[in-house]
């Protein structure tokens, strides 16, 4: 029997059967390679000596001396998001970890339809006058349900707003984001501000950026915390580590 030769429209199904297959294992991979494998990046710690963590109340209760025992210096912990929540846990994990002799400083997730009187106030608020040894964070990041129909202008005019307003309080503020949000909002914008930049490499394969700290995993295992948790490296020694909390601005 004589084979038909395909047609125009044959070679058009297979080419899009094959794009669709290609796609597939495109998708397969990206979840395989962020959401199955682990995100824990080994980080000389002769080069990099001074470590720690951030947490929230999603990491349950901690006992901060065992944390310290595991050759931990800093400790940033959830305080607020948005206009209104506040973390549940803050109160107890800065008492324990100020006990336990950890560097403390605060984070508040930005939510970009608030305004930045609305978080500042609630940032503030959340904190309440407590003695911290790090800047106040602010963490600026995209995500499918964070303000997604606010520009991006909006955004960071509401982003400088708020920080306008903790520097008039008389704090110091840091920007913590990931490198896409390092190309959006903060490189040639709020370079101003000391970096702390979420990227799962090695310290080393980002030495041209300006970050003070990088998050480089989210399944740490830690003495004290149950389950994963945040790790994150100063980029210096313990002499310029000594240096840089003697800089940073707090209220008289």
């Amino acid at each position: 029997m004589k084979r038909r030769a395909p047609t125009r429209p044959d070679y058009i199904k297979w080419l899009l059967l094959l794009g669709a297959a290609a796609l597939v294992v495109v998708m397969g991979a990206y979840v395989i390679m962020h959401y199955i494998l682990p995100h824990s990046v080994t980080v000389d710690r002769f080069r990099y000596p001074v470590a720690g963590l951030d947490v929230s109340k999603h990491n349950g209760e901690i006992d901060f001396q065992q944390v310290v025992d595991d050759d931990y210096q800093f400790v940033f912990i959830k305080a607020s998001e948005g206009k209104t929540y506040r973390d549940e846990a803050f109160d107890r994990n800065y008492t324990a970890a100020r006990d336990a002799g950890l560097k403390v400083g605060a984070y508040h997730f930005f939510r970009k339809n608030r305004t930045g009187q609305e978080q500042a106030d609630n940032f503030l608020g959340a904190v309440g006058g407590r003695e911290l040894d790090l800047p106040l964070v602010i963490d600026l990041e995209d995500d499918w349900g964070n303000g997604a129909t606010t520009s991006r202008q909006t955004a960071l005019e509401r982003v400088m707003d708020m920080i306008a307003i903790l520097n008039g309080k008389g704090y110091d503020v840091m920007i913590y984001t990931n490198l896409d949000g390092y190309e959006k909002y903060y490189q040639g914008m709020l370079g101003d501000h000391d970096l702390w930049l979420c990227s799962f490499t090695s310290p080393d394969l980002l030495p041209n950026l300006p970050h003070r700290i990088q998050q480089f995993s989210h399944e740490g295992e830690v003495a004290g915390v149950k389950g994963d948790v945040d790790l994150n490296v100063f980029r210096g020694t313990k002499k310029e580590w000594a240096r840089y909390l003697d800089q940073v601005k707090r209220p008289n």
